[in-house]
């Protein structure tokens, strides 16, 4: 359609009446309908890959000029999507954040309104504690911090860890629905258990304790462990070898994590999952509504957005915008860890896909 089309010739009565909608703070419709409602996702945020290889040495030099503790809280760095003017959102519902804790560091408690998780692609040695449950962080796993729940890290060793954090932050900034809290100056406890208390409460497979009938929000697991992803699919890509229909697509292994309460997403507006690729698998392309943070744990493939070709390497993230072309490839077999704002979209029915036929 004509962006034209359907205009008011111009006139002196018509400027005037434009600028009487201007001092009564209106704003006519009929002015702005191309970007208000497109015929498709226009999004602001840009496809853009950020590699760890960038990504460490910083947050390392971080660590030795800048300290943590009480008014700072976290030293996280926020990573900055080049389409939204500056602001640290990697997307305009997500925050995505590398986050650094040098030798014997203690990251104080306090407790927000935004959703949290942590994934780890390398290192060991942190506990996370979550509502006085202290949690071990270590490689490969995925762990979360919902909302409102107090919580502060301690390091243990002599050695440095980082890790990245997503949170709901853009989000819950743009719909005024924040609220934050301090806690402890240290944490609530320093023991270094091998599993918190909800791991050994919830993680055992297929069952549910009857002391803990009633749903939650979001998942009462801290901690979904490496071994365990490790395994699932790994049986998956065996199952497909031995010509059973587990995998999404031929070769390529996915989990979601999800809340054993209610079988749905681990928290209310954030989708976390894994991906496992073949050596040489090519998946199709697609395009979603909503936003979407990869990060590759291990190996090394390419990431297709918008047309553009990345190559990509363990701890390089990138992040998809709504609606944009993405696909995946494997060079060699190619892990990947997934955070996405598809409750939002489905819980709001604006969720949509669409994947583009084989050539």
């Amino acid at each position: 359609m004509d962006a034209n089309a359907m205009q008011p010739d111009d006139s002196p009565a018509l400027r005037q009446l434009y600028a009487d909608f201007k001092a009564q703070h209106l704003n006519p419709l009929w002015t702005q309908t191309g970007d208000l409602m497109p015929r498709h996702p226009r999004p602001k945020a840009q496809a853009h890959v950020w590699k760890w290889s960038d990504l460490y040495p910083l947050a390392k030099a971080s660590g030795d000029l800048v300290p943590v503790g009480r008014g700072g809280e976290r030293r996280a760095i926020g990573l900055a999507n080049p389409g939204l003017g500056g602001a640290a959102y990697v997307s305009p519902t997500l925050w995505c954040a590398i986050q650094y804790l040098g030798p014997k560091e203690t990251a104080p408690e306090h407790r927000h309104s935004q959703n949290a998780f942590r994934f780890v692609v390398e290192g060991e040695g942190v506990w996370t504690v979550v509502n006085g449950d202290p949690v071990r962080m270590s490689r490969g796993d995925f762990l979360l911090t919902p909302g409102w729940n107090f919580h502060g890290h301690h390091n243990e060793t002599d050695q440095p860890m980082a890790w990245i954090d997503g949170l709901d932050i853009p989000f819950s900034y743009q719909n005024d629905v924040g609220f934050f809290e301090f806690g402890s100056d240290r944490v609530t406890d320093y023991a270094t258990p091998n599993f918190s208390r909800g791991e050994r409460l919830w993680c055992h497979p297929g069952l549910r304790p009857l002391s803990q009938l009633q749903n939650t929000v979001s998942s009462p697991i801290g901690a979904y462990r490496w071994e365990y992803t490790d395994a699932a699919l790994t049986q998956q890509l065996l199952l497909e070898e031995e010509g059973y229909p587990a995998t999404v697509e031929q070769g390529h292994a996915a989990v979601r994590y999800v809340n054993p309460t209610t079988g749905g997403d681990v928290m209310p507006t954030i989708r976390a999952e894994f991906h496992r690729l073949r050596a040489g698998t090519e998946t199709p392309t697609r395009r979603e509504v909503g936003s979407t943070v990869f990060q590759v744990f291990e190996g090394k493939g390419a990431v297709v957005m918008g047309g553009e070709t990345t190559k990509v390497e363990k701890g390089d993230i990138f992040v998809i915008p709504s609606w944009v072309a993405w696909s995946l490839q494997a060079e060699t077999e190619f892990d990947l860890f997934r955070f996405s704002d598809a409750p939002i979209m489905e819980r709001l029915h604006f969720d949509r896909t669409q994947i583009e036929p084989a050539e």
